[in-house]
């Protein structure tokens, strides 16, 4: 700690006091206690604490002191239960505040956080309160003249990040929806047949992006999608606060996997010309003109339900690496078996459809997701019982992470929608103006 005299410090909540070393700081499980060992100043701990005292080297902190006594529990036991008699979204206000989450609740009080957040639609931020994050009108006499040109930055950075952050990103995004269904619908609609037909153009000629394709109207509406789409892009990186974040957000990533093929096949286009090097790359400009498919991610953007589906993905993924781990044994047990079963053993009726292991992965894969294709299917006895077998385990196999999986998804709906909700307080506000 960096700040302050004394071998021990002194945590007051709510009256409460708790004394620490400072090195048990350092590694703190809360992370608003761990934050007051690199504070160099008496500022930077105001900005943690509520209040200060350097002679007794006590820091105060305005919250509810049952309830840190019950986190402090947690940080010494490790398990983390609501207080009886309180609110569990009070409670859970208090959590956000300390630094932790609704996973670190036990399995009991996470489905009552669940069921309560699915009554009220509430939840909770972390540190930035709605007044703060909509930029009252109180603050504008405290703020200095030098940071009108930070707030325009972050004005136009929330309008292209935060579709319901202002009227503006409203209209931005609504727009940015059209283009992706309008790109879209032509993709589509450049794989029909009479798509083709009246144009006389082989399956490589379409790929082409010679000059009597830009001025087709095909080619007119591809280009003014991905000029609207560079120009968003470049803009929405030109006023992000960290360039290495900007490029290493999927959504950006998934932006610029859905741009660049244009641009490639254009380059492709130009430096080969019209000779037969272009109609062996034809393959190869036909992938990436079918990347174009990426645009559809970019509705993540503006839909809670993509977000949420995303979200959970990133904060599952243990789950589903045990879901994957789980299918794959059961899939290299089932299908030695039947392969053994089928065409392996000596009895006079072989199965050519099992005539090896990996053959039987996708009969396998097909059973217990209880899809059953029918294209094979097992002739033995024993290898029918061992189908019937293959098909329930994949059943209660794929149930067991389910549980887990759908509790993250309720958390993530709720998270994003209530910040979806805090935009659009602001957006009143800015239209009352």
């Amino acid at each position: 700690m960096n700040f302050g005299r004394g071998p021990s410090v002194v945590l007051n909540v709510g009256g409460t006091r708790y004394s620490f070393s400072r090195e048990v700081l350092k590694d703190f499980p809360l992370r608003r206690v761990s934050r007051l060992h690199g504070c160099l100043s008496e500022q930077d701990v105001l900005e943690v604490c509520d209040d200060y005292d350097r002679e007794r080297n006590e820091y105060f902190f305005d919250r509810h002191s049952e309830a840190f006594g019950f986190i402090m529990l947690y940080v010494r036991h490790g398990h983390l239960r609501f207080v009886p008699h309180m609110c569990e979204l009070s409670f859970y206000n208090e959590m956000i505040y300390w630094g932790l989450e609704g996973s670190h609740l036990d399995y009991c009080c996470q489905r009552r956080l669940d069921d309560r957040m699915s009554e009220t639609c509430t939840y909770y931020a972390a540190e930035e309160p709605p007044g703060e994050a909509a930029g009252g009108p109180q603050d504008k006499g405290r703020r200095p003249a030098g940071a009108e040109g930070g707030k325009w930055l972050e004005r136009m950075r929330r309008t292209f990040e935060e579709p319901t952050s202002s009227l503006a990103a409203q209209v931005l995004a609504t727009v940015s929806i059209l283009f992706v269904i309008v790109s879209m619908v032509v993709l589509c609609a450049s794989t029909l047949p009479e798509w083709r037909a009246p144009e006389n153009r082989s399956v490589e000629e379409q790929s082409r992006y010679t000059a009597e394709s830009v001025r087709e109207p095909s080619g007119i509406i591809e280009a003014i999608c991905i000029g609207w789409f560079t120009a968003e892009c470049i803009v929405r990186f030109i006023v992000s606060k960290n360039k290495c974040e900007f490029v290493r957000r999927p959504l950006n990533i998934i932006d610029l996997l859905a741009i660049t093929p244009y641009y490639i096949s254009v380059l492709m286009t130009v430096f080969t010309g019209e000779n037969s090097q272009l109609q062996r790359a034809g393959v190869t400009l036909r992938v990436l003109r079918m990347m174009r498919i990426f645009w559809v991610i970019k509705l993540a953007r503006h839909f809670i339900g993509l977000q949420t589906l995303g979200l959970t993905l990133k904060r599952c993924y243990r789950e589903m690496v045990m879901l994957l781990v789980f299918i794959c044994v059961a899939m290299a047990i089932f299908s030695a078996l039947s392969q053994l079963l089928e065409n392996g053993l000596d009895l006079g009726t072989k199965n050519k459809d099992y005539a090896s292991i990996p053959a039987a992965c996708w009969w396998v894969i097909i059973s217990m997701t209880t899809v059953g294709y029918g294209d094979m299917c097992p002739i033995t006895v024993p290898g029918r019982i061992l189908g019937g077998i293959c098909v329930v385990s994949g059943i209660v196999l794929l149930a067991l992470p389910i549980t887990f999986i759908y509790h993250s998804f309720v958390q993530c709906y709720h998270e994003l929608k209530f910040r979806s909700a805090r935009y659009s307080r602001s957006l009143s506000a800015e239209f009352l103006n």
